[in-house]
């Protein structure tokens, strides 16, 4: 009964701190500014400068990953970070490290 109850905690835990499973989910104005939480495969990653991002995706669609620290191309990976919607990159996620 225990287990049940923490588990039903947990889950509803992670819908009121606005994270969502899908990229589909996370690209919506209700999540901007909020910490999400998002698993996918890591595409073109790109450093110029100290300027260093991603791309992930997932069966539903891609978002922009800006992170210090690359991963590698083609990994399943999960972040976690604030959701930004910018006038010219659209959606995307900035990580804190």
């Amino acid at each position: 009964m225990k287990t049940k109850l923490l588990i039903a905690l947990a889950f509803c835990a992670l819908l009121l701190c606005g994270c969502a499973s899908k990229i589909s989910e996370v690209k919506n104005e209700k999540y901007i500014g909020k910490t999400v939480t998002l698993t996918g495969i890591v595409e073109n990653t790109i450093k110029i400068g100290e300027l260093s991002g991603y791309t992930l995706k997932d069966e539903t669609g891609t978002i922009g990953i800006s992170s210090e620290t690359l991963p590698k191309e083609g990994e399943k990976i999960t972040v976690r970070g604030v959701l930004i919607k910018d006038t010219i990159l659209g959606y995307y996620i900035k990580v804190s490290e």
